[in-house]
């Protein structure tokens, strides 16, 4: 296959918003018993859910191993393209490929490096040899050129676009050791800038208190529309999380976007009651040696920011809460055009991510096969 080593911004080519029309959706069936207790059964129902909402208005393909393609197969409805493909976890805004488009409408993949959040550093599991070959695998399979950014640590989950120019991230992810640690600030923002075709870089500082990779900003901030966005909050004082999100709303107010518009920031709540992980979740883990376990009485990082928004509809977390039905009421208010589906989400936070984390948006658009001017496919998925 056809791999780019120019930039998508020299090309024309950046990335849009996830509220922009879609083609399609990836998601990848769990297996991994680090990460999925009991053999994933509970995860595969919640995968099957949230799956299911994402195809009442867009193409849904889930990505699946050899030994688990028949149990997704079963599960799921025929509506749904189960494609056989090798992965090491099942979290595909991670380590699927991004996805960048021009204003012609072609679509290419951008293949970033995986290193399982932090490589030998803080990585969370020993072997990502799979998840880090599974952009180019992808795209290969769906005939979609990609750029070649293998030289570079970066995950789906640490950016956010508002596809006019401006990008959303975190210091605490993009700064992290584990990431380009022999990159400065500085050399990182013209790098996004460049495959992402962006203009300005927003970052806040913090994400999610105890999120495990390194803070992604897609855990605590999220745009619903260019210059508007929702922010994890809380007004509990007492709470870790309440000066990490007025951090970020100190630099939500004093910053514009690539157009010079002040933002619009929507307070979203985080649970009222911490989520966290209980001795019997624990003990249906099976962790490899080396790998990052979890103790009983963690708190998890839940969100309700770590939501996916389809062509039709916002598939949105729940987790018991009381404060469940005030995130579904503030989601409505900001997406009046689209479908709210609450998902009961225990199920994919014990993992250690949520539903934003689990899926990988595809823009619609012409498939790019040839990566030159002129040259597209009017092949669909």
């Amino acid at each position: 296959m056809k791999k780019l080593s120019t930039f998508p911004a020299e090309d024309g080519f950046f990335m849009p918003g996830e509220f922009e029309p879609h083609r399609g959706c990836i998601m990848i069936w769990p297996r991994r018993p680090g990460s999925w207790p009991y053999d994933a059964a509970s995860a595969r129902k919640a995968f099957t859910e949230i799956a299911e909402a994402i195809a009442d208005s867009e193409q849904l393909i889930m990505l699946a191993e050899e030994d688990t393609y028949e149990n997704a197969r079963a599960m799921l409805s025929e509506r749904i393209e189960v494609m056989v493909m090798e992965s090491d976890d099942a979290w595909a805004r991670d380590v699927g490929p991004t996805f960048v488009k021009d204003k012609t409408g072609r679509v290419r993949g951008i293949d970033w490096k995986f290193n399982a959040w932090g490589g030998t550093f803080d990585g969370l599991y020993p072997d990502w040899v799979k998840d880090n070959l599974l952009a180019e695998r992808f795209c290969e399979k769906l005939g979609y050129v990609v750029y070649d950014a293998t030289d570079f640590v970066l995950e789906g989950g640490s950016i956010h676009s508002d596809g006019e120019g401006t990008v959303l991230v975190t210091e605490r992810c993009l700064l992290s050791e584990g990431r380009n640690p022999l990159l400065t600030k500085d050399q990182i923002e013209a790098r996004l800038k460049k495959y992402l075709g962006a203009e300005k870089i927003i970052w806040l500082k913090y994400g999610i208190y105890q999120d495990e990779t390194n803070e992604h900003v897609d855990n605590v901030c999220a745009f619903v529309r260019p210059g508007e966005v929702v922010l994890a909050w809380t007004d509990n004082r007492e709470d870790p999380q309440y000066e990490m999100s007025l951090e970020d709303l100190r630099t939500l107010e004093r910053e514009t976007d690539a157009k010079g518009r002040h933002f619009i920031v929507h307070k979203l709540p985080i649970p009222k009651v911490p989520v966290c992980i209980t001795k019997e979740e624990l003990a249906g883990f099976v962790f490899e040696p080396g790998e990052d376990e979890r103790e009983p009485g963690e708190r998890l990082a839940a969100s309700y920011v770590n939501f996916y928004i389809s062509n039709g509809g916002v598939i949105v977390p729940q987790f018991g809460d009381e404060n469940d039905r005030e995130a579904v009421r503030i989601l409505t208010g900001c997406f009046l055009e689209r479908k709210i589906y609450p998902v009961y989400a225990r199920d994919i936070i014990v993992g250690g991510g949520n539903i934003h984390c689990i899926t990988q948006q595809i823009p619609k658009g012409e498939i790019d096969e040839k990566g030159n001017s002129g040259s597209s496919s009017d092949e669909v998925l």
